[in-house]
């Protein structure tokens, strides 16, 4: 007896052990992440999945977000020209101080603008505008009078070539004609300015050195700023200064998120504390249903991080909800423990059976928590198999989460639950002895007849409430509550707009729309994808798409584009711009040289110019190697994809128009399907799409668990258990419907997704007590103050998302407050006609 005892405590310690290992493992895990480059993530792109059927398209909008975002424009405006400059020169050498910034531009330093003019004078007779194209074109043009005109205007670009190299303009034609400025921005002072009526705005750009999405980076370069703007208001009081950025943005997210998870962590803990507290009268069961819920939490977390490498911020506040569900196993073991094992006169199990009723309650309960289990996973698990990264990220922490919990309540709690049993029993026993000996007969002084007074009551309203409910009366409710349901059904509505389940910071918006109004650039998230087998495929491709948007007119025009052919054209129009120029002016070079020695050029300045005509290397035509090989070409990189860019076989080049609106995407679109090779790519929209896609899918997707949950309720409990068991949810779930389409609040792939979750987690509380009707001596007061109990957790953690700035956690927040809601309301439905009651 002895041996078996000491084999038996140590085996508890082997459990004990076990959790605090696991328990210790994923904590220095978690701290470990935590302490070096934070593993959270803010850049919404990571959030979205891959929509674009091309991976080169995929590949093209992480390029141009990369290229933006590493930028940090401020913009200092005033009515005063000059304050305004000497407010932006004061503002760059002190973000320049601060360190935050690997460059901060103000002013302009010196550009020797020779360094563009040098990259294309070798292949200048390759190179011709369209406006030369067209002139050459016009057999009445005179070269004559093309030399004079290039040699009395007055009037010359930044880029003025010399005579001698460039007799007619036409290089500097086509430099004047590269678009290095998109915008209102001119240079004044050495500084970028754009004048808008009486306001002057100064242009400061920085550039960060590293990530936007990098939390200290994110907290430097916020404070740096936030210093610039006090100086600027104590010496410049009549300059407002804006700024924008995606560091802003993602600190804003980042802060709202901290915020969220703050209080929804808070928020559920303390209302779950006061709830437990209020029913159990004990600290001890708080701190066993938090140390299973903690677990749970911990190991969800580790494992997210080591799973994705990264935790999304939606992931983070979702999973401070996740207390809810994950602390709903250990209270249904409480109930089990506590309320339902008496002995025949009301008492107690003696106190040395205490560690027995541990282990009797756990294996009571295991059923009812296996099949909550399963259906909560079935839930996740739909959410794993959607293309989102962040909803797979959710569904990978709430699956390790509540499984952690599951296991350590069936597990751990058994053994550190006897003690306190003990001294349950050891109070209980001790109260009403005392009670027996002054008032015999009485009971009433028992230290937790609060607990035994809410099961009782909690059993009288089961009886009253489940009698309403039974038998047939249970198919009339139902009947009559989808026959309410049905005119909520007709007015159902959807909206899928990506921009509606997006949270900007309201402050950033409007300072970023200033910034845009000053300086004229339409940052635009839609451009067009060119692909070529070979470099000149592509950009013989882009020049095509080109043509067709210079000829769209009225509403359909773009305003102009950029495209890597605006710097280097391709091969074939080289090739045709050669040939023109040998026609149209090389034919007779001896009359070219008469003209061009008549006009006043020295003879060793003619020679030397048609000597270069003649040359083999000036029909070599400019590569996009060579240009991309010049260092002022930085800015413009992001407009070419090479091979090892794609990822694929190929090159691309991005065609970004300059104004998209709804005017004139159709037209965009029809252009793309009209050229080979090319795409149009709208991320929002694409989304979106995606979103509706999804949407409509995901009807058909709860369908099928809603089959599955019938089948696995059948399997348990027979035919006619397994309906009654599984129409509380389902009514739940259209009940839900119908309540969004009374209210007119359109429905979107979050509130849907929200449903599957109503089924996992809303099929439980019927389970529970179809589960409690079968377990011989059970209290079913216990067990439904148990599920109530449960529900309202669930409520104070999965309602809570309602309250998120998160569109879409607070879409998902609503659906599972009001589905859950309703399914434990239902959830009598799901007992037999002949249970018992308590009264």
């Amino acid at each position: 007896m002895e041996l078996t005892q000491r084999r038996l405590a140590r085996q508890r310690w082997s459990i004990r052990a076990v959790w605090l290992v696991l328990a210790l493992i994923a904590v220095l895990y978690c701290a470990w992440r935590f302490t070096g480059p934070s593993p959270l993530q803010t850049n919404l792109l990571e959030l979205l999945p891959q929509t674009e059927a091309d991976p080169v398209a995929e590949k093209a909008v992480d390029t141009l977000a990369a290229a933006l975002g590493d930028r940090t424009v401020y913009v200092v405006t005033g009515n005063d020209g000059d304050h305004a400059k000497a407010a932006a020169k004061a503002l760059a050498a002190t973000l320049s101080a601060s360190g935050a910034f690997r460059t901060v531009t103000a002013q302009l330093p010196p550009f020797d603008l020779s360094q563009i003019s040098g990259l294309y004078l070798p292949y200048r007779f390759g190179l011709l505008t369209s406006a030369d194209r067209a002139a050459l074109g016009d057999a009445s043009m005179s070269l004559h009078d093309a030399l004079l005109r290039r040699l009395y205007n007055p009037v010359h670009g930044a880029f003025a070539t010399p005579l001698a190299d460039d007799p007619f303009g036409w290089l500097e034609h086509w430099l004047a004609a590269l678009p290095l400025a998109t915008s209102n921005l001119g240079i004044e002072d050495g500084l970028l300015v754009a004048h808008r009526g009486a306001a002057t705005s100064v242009l400061v750009v920085a550039t960060l050195p590293g990530s936007a999405y990098d939390a200290p980076l994110e907290q430097a370069v916020l404070h740096a700023s936030s210093r610039g703007e006090t100086l600027l208001k104590a010496h410049f009081p009549d300059v407002t200064l804006a700024r924008t950025g995606a560091v802003f943005y993602a600190q804003a997210a980042r802060a709202a998120a901290e915020r969220e998870v703050h209080l929804i962590g808070a928020t559920s803990a303390c209302g779950i504390a006061l709830l437990m507290l209020w029913v159990f009268r004990s600290p001890r069961f708080l701190v066993l249903a938090f140390v299973s819920t903690a677990l749970g939490i911990v190991c969800a977390l580790a494992a997210t991080m080591l799973v994705f490498g990264k935790l999304h911020l939606v992931t983070l506040v979702f999973g401070a909800s996740l207390i809810g569900e994950a602390v709903d196993y250990s209270i249904q073991y409480f109930v089990v423990a506590l309320g339902g094992a008496r002995d025949r006169d009301g008492r107690r199990a003696a106190t040395q059976r205490a560690r027995s009723d541990a282990q009797r309650a756990a294996r009571a309960v295991r059923p009812a928590l296996t099949v909550a289990l399963t259906t909560s996973l079935l839930g996740y698990a739909i959410l794993a198999c959607v293309p989102f990264p962040a909803l797979r990220q959710i569904a990978c922490f709430a699956i390790v989460g509540i499984c952690t919990a599951f296991a350590s309540v069936l597990m751990l709690l058994p053994e550190l639950m006897p003690r306190m049993q003990q001294r349950y029993a050891d109070r209980s026993g001790h109260a009403i002895r005392a009670s027996h000996a002054s008032h015999p007969g009485d009971a009433s002084h028992e230290p937790h007849r609060h607990s035994r007074a809410l099961f009782d009551a909690g059993g009288r309203l089961l009886t009253h409430w489940h009698a309403l409910l039974d038998g047939r009366r249970a198919w009339i409710v139902a009947a009559l509550l989808l026959l309410a349901a049905v005119p909520g059904w007709l007015r159902l509505s959807s909206d899928d707009d990506i921009h509606l389940l997006i949270n900007r910071d309201p402050s950033l918006a409007i300072q970023e729309n200033a910034i845009r109004a000053a300086i004229g650039i339409d940052n635009t998230a839609q451009f067009f994808v060119v692909r070529g087998e070979t470099p000149e495929v592509a950009l013989q491709r882009a020049e095509a798409l080109g043509a067709r948007l210079d000829a769209l007119s009225g509403a359909s025009s773009v305003e102009g584009w950029q495209s890597v052919t605006s710097f280097v054209p391709s091969a074939r129009r080289q090739a045709a711009d050669h040939a023109r120029l040998a026609k149209r002016v090389f034919d007779d070079r001896a009359a070219l040289r008469t003209t061009l020695v008549s006009a006043g050029f020295r003879d060793d300045v003619a020679d030397a110019w048609l000597a270069a005509w003649q040359k083999p290397a000036s029909a070599v035509p400019l590569t996009i190697d060579r240009w991309l090989g010049a260092p002022w070409s930085r800015p413009f990189r992001h407009l070419w994809l090479d091979a090892a860019d794609t990822g694929v076989r190929g090159y691309a080049a991005l065609v970004i128009p300059q104004r998209v609106n709804a005017g004139n995407l159709p037209a965009l679109v029809a252009v793309a399907h009209a050229l080979p090779g090319v795409v149009f790519v709208d991320k929002a929209a694409s989304v979106s799409k995606l979103f509706g896609a999804y949407r409509v899918d995901s009807a058909l997707w709860l369908a099928g668990a809603l089959v599955l949950v019938l089948a696995l309720s059948m399997f348990r409990y027979g035919p006619r258990g397994g309906i009654a068991v599984t129409m509380p949810v389902l009514l739940a779930i259209a009940l839900t419907l119908a309540a969004f389409g009374y209210a007119r609040v359109p429905l979107n792939l979050f509130n849907c997704l929200a449903l599957m979750l109503v089924l996992g987690v809303g099929s439980n509380y019927a389970v529970f007590l179809r589960e409690g009707c079968m377990r011989a001596g059970a209290d079913l007061g216990a067990v439904w103050t148990g599920v109530l109990l449960s529900a309202a957790t669930t409520l104070l953690s999965f309602g809570m998302l309602g309250a998120s700035a998160m569109p879409a956690l607070h879409s998902f927040g609503m659906t599972l407050a009001l589905g859950i809601a309703l399914a434990v309301v239902l959830a009598p439905i799901g007992m037999p006609p002949d249970s018992r009651r308590t009264a």
